[in-house]
């Protein structure tokens, strides 16, 4: 009946097609249109029939996508699916529940097509509108009978303004027993049914998709405290159907619910058991393009591009039969990017749900919103709009929302938002006037490098999770690299800030979604190459569990900037030598800025490009050993500030790390009270560069890899954590590949040198990000110390 080119099916064949903006290829006819409505309501009650649409008008007013029907107009309930293979649209109109039936054949002689309605008892006059018919095609009217029923009489209406066709409709008295008649629509020789009509049917089917697809579970060999698990897709099945997760949550025996941008949704079960076996029935199929659900008292809520839907098995056979629309109570255009980003269950039984900002057609109500729908699904309140394509997730002890964005066109860098108060958060659509913001512009917690974290996905808290140090912690996940990384909210001071922290890039996939499996603990990941967007992912799609081992955690679960300096917590005790060198940290900071330019370039201080590398003066460390305070001269707010470090445990085992934050608040550091000895913290400017005269070595080199922020962008340890740059470990000898072409050469030491001092000549492939690019040293190193850094690398074997 349609052409198909929505998103979904486009998408099985170029699954790297990035997705166009605006309303230019949508589903169209696929023939003859035999029978059209305008734009009005299809029931409507009261004297006379009003062909026209009694909703608000979007920003745009020939934007069609304003939202539901006023509830006392009229409201959409449920598709019911029925034993004979078809399905009931059950709706109310002015006030009366009304259950309908289509049913078509097709012969040499013509086609005919029948709507049956049962309509409840109504005190109110009703119209059914059917429409306007092409030529040659004949409409009819039946009726169930039975004394005493009013007469349905079908008659015609001409809609004003010239040029339109005459419309169809029946009028229905008022009636105080339910009704039935069937409207239909034939052509050519086909006469109408005169069968007499029975009552619409309400009896569920048989189930229809009875067999089960097992995979397995591939354990990860990695002896990381964070490991991440494979679960292998059902992409063989009966059905031969694509199976491209894009969200899991869990029902509270931790049968786990995965739904697909190609609208199904599968039962998943068995995913911690000990066999790792794993099983996969069909729950549902034919949504429009959702990317998300959520589970509220084992119930199951798909948001897709009609709205939400509470997915009900009224039968008890393991498959939905009756898709619920719980809630419409918001605008939806049909613009490609106006994604059904992310639902989530908030306290009391609300949702909050994020949807697509881009706007390339029109102007609509709700485009780049972040909503709370009421418990009941009749309310949407507005909580934050400007993103341009946000991802949420819900704290269920608070009712925190948090909020990430990605980087474009008003949006200088990746950041991670708080969102609350119905406050504007930058993004003007392209249908709007050109940096003409319609209110203040809400900062972020943090922003994010674009090259740390480009396109951000949702954040999930991590409750009733059995993840040792994660336990309770919020982490987002990140689409291009596919990365999780870590929040540390930092609520200490006048107004909260965060840091983010790599936990792993073990991903094959993009993951976009996830949650904790009550019955493990564990975190569960789906997420595929969604929309065409850039990623170095090797598959189009996953489900992972992020498994903790139990082995020592490097991460920190803390960061809080200070006026004199950064405040950094562990959870394990840090080697107290090398904790306490300030030559162990690397410390930089600058700017963006915001415009209707797509991202930004970093900015110094004072304005120019580039970036502010600050050295630190002094290193404590807590009298546990298990915090460090990096004594930094100069700190001040500033957009962004990046922190690596390079140090090891107690126990003798080297980790590196980087954070990136944004310093809002910088209260007094106080030694005692943060469990410091009390001292004096040192804030003498200490000079970045060491002598370069010194002699040739490794150890030269190493000291220089810390000093000048080597350690913040390229890592030296075998690790799954990210880094801007290309990691150091067992790189010398090795053949590289380069972003422009098929290029490739030996990692040797001309190599290394011409990469120190002139970076932007060979770009290795998966690292070509002009936004953070990595800084010439040429004037900056002297020749031994270049020689140093070489001798080290390639001590890194």
């Amino acid at each position: 009946g349609v052409t198909p080119t929505a998103l979904a099916p486009g998408s099985y064949h170029h699954p790297d097609r990035k997705t166009p903006g605006g309303q230019t290829r949508l589903p169209a006819p696929d023939g003859t249109v035999a029978v059209a409505t305008g734009i009005y309501p299809g029931w409507q009650g009261g004297a006379e029939v009003a062909l026209n649409d009694p909703r608000e008008p979007a920003p745009s007013p020939e934007e069609v996508g304003r939202g539901p029907l006023p509830d006392a107009l009229g409201r959409f309930t449920a598709i019911r699916q029925i034993a004979d293979g078809g399905a009931v649209l059950e709706y109310a109109a002015a006030g009366a529940n009304i259950r309908e039936r289509m049913a078509g054949a097709a012969s040499e002689a013509g086609w005919s097509l029948s709507r049956q309605f049962d309509v409840a008892p109504s005190s109110r006059q009703l119209w059914l509108v059917l429409g306007s018919t092409a030529d040659g095609v004949s409409v009819s009217l039946s009726t169930a009978g039975g004394k005493g029923a009013p007469a349905v009489i079908l008659e015609k209406v001409a809609p004003a303004g010239a040029g339109f066709r005459e419309v169809w409709v029946v009028r229905v008295p008022p009636h105080s027993a339910s009704i039935g008649f069937a409207a239909s629509f034939t052509s050519g020789s086909t006469a109408p049914s005169t069968a007499t009509l029975q009552p619409i049917p309400d009896r569920p089917p048989p189930r229809r998709w009875r067999q089960e697809v097992t995979t397995g579970i591939t354990r990860a060999s990695s002896r990381e405290a964070y490991v991440v698990d494979d679960v292998a897709l059902p992409t063989e099945n009966p059905w031969r159907r694509n199976v491209r997760l894009s969200d899991i949550q869990f029902l509270e025996d931790g049968t786990g619910v995965g739904i697909t941008i190609d609208g199904d949704v599968w039962m998943i079960r068995g995913l911690s058991d000990a066999s790792g076996r794993v099983r996969w029935t069909r729950f549902a199929s034919g949504l429009h393009e959702p990317l998300t659900l959520a589970i509220r008292d084992d119930q199951i809520f798909a948001f897709d591009r009609n709205g939400i839907w509470r997915l009900r098995d009224t039968n008890g056979d393991g498959e939905a039969d009756v898709h619920e629309l719980f809630s419409n109570a918001f605008a939806q255009t049909a613009d490609l990017r106006e994604f059904p980003s992310t639902i989530r269950l908030a306290p009391g039984g609300e949702f909050v749900i994020a949807k697509g900002g881009q706007e390339a057609t029109t102007q609509g109500k709700h485009n780049g919103s972040v909503l709370r729908i009421s418990a009941d699904g009749r309310r949407a309140t507005l909580l934050g709009y400007g993103f341009r394509q946000p991802n949420i997730a819900v704290n269920l002890r608070t009712g925190l929302v948090t909020a990430s964005d990605q980087q474009g066109n008003y949006i200088p860098s990746t950041p991670l938002h708080i969102v609350r108060d119905a406050q504007f958060y930058g993004f003007l659509g392209d249908k709007r006037p050109r940096e003409m913001y319609p209110a203040p512009i809400a900062e972020p917690l943090t922003w994010v490098p674009h090259a740390a974290n480009a396109s951000a996905m949702s954040q999930v808290w991590l409750f009733g999770a059995r993840m040792g140090p994660l336990t309770d912690a919020l982490l987002y996940f990140g689409f291009n690299n596919p990365e999780l990384f870590r929040v540390l909210l930092d609520e200490t001071g006048a107004r909260p800030q965060a840091a983010v922290v790599s936990i792993s890039r073990a991903f094959e996939f993009p993951p976009l979604h996830g949650s904790v499996n009550p019955a493990d603990g564990q975190l569960y990941v789906a997420g595929f190459q969604v929309l065409g967007w850039g990623t170095t992912a090797t598959r189009l799609s996953g489900l992972g569990r992020v498994r903790y081992t139990g082995a020592v955690s490097t991460l920190p679960r803390a960061l809080e900037p200070k006026a004199e300096g950064i405040l950094l917590r562990f959870d394990e005790r840090v080697d107290p030598v090398r904790a306490a060198n300030p030559d162990s940290y690397a410390v930089a900071s600058w700017h963006y800025k915001r415009t209707y330019e797509y991202g930004s370039p970093q900015f110094k201080a004072d304005g120019t490009v580039g970036i502010d590398r600050l050295a630190p003066s002094s290193a404590l460390v807590s009298e546990d050993q298990k915090s460090v305070f990096v004594a930094v001269p100069g700190m001040t707010p500033v957009m962004q500030m990046r922190l690596g470090w390079s140090l090891a445990t107690a126990g003798g085992e080297a980790f590196q790390d980087t954070a990136y934050f944004t310093p809002y608040n910088l209260p007094r550091f106080d030694p005692r009270k943060e469990g410091f000895a009390d001292v004096v913290v040192d804030l003498k400017p200490r000079a970045l560069a060491l002598d370069p005269a010194a002699p040739v070595s490794a150890a030269e080199g190493r000291r220089l890899y810390q000093a000048y922020g080597c350690v913040a962008c390229h890592a030296t340890e075998e690790t799954t954590l990210a880094k801007l740059g290309p990691s150091w470990k067992g790189l010398y000898g090795r053949q590289r590949t380069f972003a422009a072409g098929v290029v490739r050469t030996l990692a040797d030491d001309a190599y290394l040198r011409e990469s120190i001092l002139q970076p932007s000549a060979k770009i290795v492939s998966g690292y070509e990000r002009g936004d953070v690019s990595m800084p010439s040293y040429a004037g900056v190193l002297s020749a031994p110390q270049v020689e140093s850094l070489v001798a080290y690398i390639r001590s890194l074997q």
